[in-house]
């Protein structure tokens, strides 16, 4: 969804409050970045996505994000409507700190904002006003801002052919996927062998009552799985494992921080290296799998099962 080729625009240091428009208005996949500080002194700042900038009658809000620090702290979240608020929607995790520096990253999707905050997950917000009656930014409140970038959804007419075919579904044309390739359980074939460098992205969607999903990778030659990768939702537990020679190994379950929420969109890039596998979540570097299964030249499989909206599987 998101390219390191697609258009970006960028404001540096402005002065708050701010507001001004947003330039061809929000389409799903786009982020909306923003990075400063917090002053020693703050009670409260909001991000608002506004639908215009009238403030007499004041335009509507579409998306109100307002951390408030007083007490424990918290996160109110709402829409107004004819300068009327809505039933707010509060978030007591508190993942901002006075005096301390933070990026927070709007995703839009189709039909919600995700938000995370220091490269971690933080709230989901369904749309209550539509997305493309959105125009402006306002930022307002005790906060300083560095840096607001706005990263438009423009794929790259370069970017790499996929080396993976669905086993339900094989073309044998360049055209990008459609979505009905993406059905869960899937099952694809690596068209060329797995070695140090090769790169599998997945793109999703975690089911709203999701308890757990799991990706494979194996060989087609027997039932050994060399990375079985097993989120479970319902208790925050991150499962990875290799089934060889008939049995399955040791659990690996440690991470510092399990990344993913019901309903919330992920992109997973797993990079294999000579002596280990890297795992990212939306960026973020998250855990790291020695390779017990050495073969890497027989990996040709890769299966994902579970709760989730799978939207894009590609490897190069």
């Amino acid at each position: 969804m998101i390219s390191l080729d697609n258009f970006r625009r960028t404001v540096k240091n402005p002065a708050v409050p701010y507001t001004a428009s947003i330039i061809g208005g929000l389409l799903p996949g786009e982020l909306v970045i923003i990075r400063g500080s917090v002053p020693k002194d703050a009670d409260r700042f909001q991000v608002d996505f506004q639908c215009g900038s009238s403030t007499k009658p004041r335009a509507d809000v579409a998306f109100h994000f307002n951390p408030r620090f007083k007490k424990s702290g918290c996160i109110v979240c709402n829409t107004l409507q004819s300068e009327r608020w809505g039933s707010e929607e509060i978030a007591y995790e508190m993942p901002f700190e006075r005096g301390k520096p933070f990026e927070i990253v709007f995703m839009v999707l189709p039909d919600k904002f995700q938000v995370s905050v220091n490269g971690r997950f933080l709230l989901l917000y369904k749309y209550r006003i539509q997305l493309e009656k959105i125009d402006t930014l306002g930022i307002f409140g005790k906060v300083q801002v560095g840096l607001i970038e706005f990263v438009s959804n423009k794929p790259s007419q370069s970017s790499q052919p996929s080396l993976l075919e669905s086993t339900e579904k094989a073309t044998g044309n360049n055209e990008p996927p459609d979505s009905t390739q993406f059905v869960v359980p899937y099952t694809a074939r690596i068209n060329s062998s797995l070695e140090p460098g090769r790169t599998i992205v997945i793109k999703g969607e975690v089911k709203e009552k999701a308890n757990s999903f799991a990706i494979n990778l194996r060989s087609c030659d027997s039932n050994d799985i060399a990375l079985h990768l097993n989120p479970r939702i319902k208790v925050n537990k991150f499962v990875r494992n290799s089934y060889l020679s008939g049995g399955w190994g040791e659990e690996e379950t440690h991470i510092s921080h399990f990344p993913f929420k019901p309903g919330m969109y992920f992109e997973l890039i797993i990079l294999c290296e000579a002596h280990q596998y890297n795992v990212a979540i939306n960026g973020v570097h998250t855990l790291e799998y020695k390779h017990r299964f050495k073969q890497l030249g027989k990996i040709n499989i890769l299966e994902i099962s579970g709760d989730i909206q799978l939207l894009d599987v590609r490897s190069w």
